[in-house]
């Protein structure tokens, strides 16, 4: 019980100080922000709010200027989702696609190398 407090509460001093030190977003034109959304329509992020490394994935996400549907697996059919669709509950865990053919992208490195190689090439003004 300790150790969960602890847990909760060292995470969200994380988020708090994340936070004050977010990336600037990148700036794109009307057109070039409403093509990036509509690439990520399809993109859901499994996550915890004060997981570190899911506070590392949505701050690479905060700075591609890119607004991905949030699923936080503390609600009961989130985390049901995740483990059976996906696999296994492990979070930050990126889901790719819809239905059956959804591809699921575990750890938070690879998520980010995904979205950089998705999003970056996108023109900033």
């Amino acid at each position: 019980m300790l150790l969960k407090v602890l847990r909760n509460g060292l995470g969200l001093i994380f988020v708090f100080v994340s936070w004050l030190t977010n990336p600037k977003p990148m700036k794109r034109s009307e057109a070039d922000q409403a093509a990036v959304q509509a690439k990520a329509k399809d993109l859901a992020l499994y996550q915890l709010y004060a997981c570190p490394f899911c506070l590392k994935t949505r701050r690479a996400m905060h700075r591609l200027n890119v607004d991905i549907e949030k699923r936080d697996i503390k609600h009961l059919q989130n985390r049901e989702a995740l483990e059976t669709q996906g696999g296994r509950v492990k979070v930050p865990c990126l889901r790719i696609g819809e239905g059956e053919n959804a591809q699921w992208l575990y750890e938070s490195s690879d998520i980010i190398q995904y979205l950089d190689g998705l999003f970056s090439k996108q023109k900033s003004i």
